[in-house]
């Protein structure tokens, strides 16, 4: 089955907050611009969708995998005491997904990350870097 992707138009809150990393099966893999935590944000390349119900049968095992991808990518990367997968969407109401790695000794632990702390933006020469370990993680 052939995937069509359908280049959403990132929210502006999303296209402010975060750097993209590249595109899955489903999803555009974003990072968030917070040095807090290692922090994706999946963003589903079809249009209007503002919750998981409004996802087509097609395309939710790929979104699944995508999930997944994003996942194992934090665990082999930074090897995080928990991996946290939300989408809220009270803010941006457009779907997208959030990817945390949560570490027994960050900021915001045990809490939720929302609203603890203001974000640290990665550095030019840090996010190179990130973005670099990222891309060949995730094979892009």
């Amino acid at each position: 089955m052939d995937i069509i992707m359908q280049q959403t138009t990132l929210h502006p809150v999303l296209a402010k907050d975060c750097i993209e990393v590249g595109d899955l099966e489903v999803c555009k893999v974003l990072l968030m611009n917070d040095m807090h935590y290692p922090w994706l944000i999946l963003v589903p390349d079809r249009p209007d969708l503002k919750d998981f119900d409004e996802i087509k049968n097609a395309d939710i095992i790929h979104l699944h995998a995508d999930i997944k991808k994003a996942s194992e990518v934090l665990r082999n990367l930074y090897n995080p005491t928990k991996i946290n997968i939300a989408a809220l969407g009270n803010m941006v109401p457009q779907l997208h997904i959030h990817v945390i790695a949560r570490f027994n000794t960050d900021k915001a632990w045990p809490n939720p990350v929302w609203g603890r702390h203001s974000p640290l933006p990665y550095s030019n020469k840090i996010l190179d870097g990130t973005l670099h370990r990222f891309k060949k993680a995730f094979e892009f």
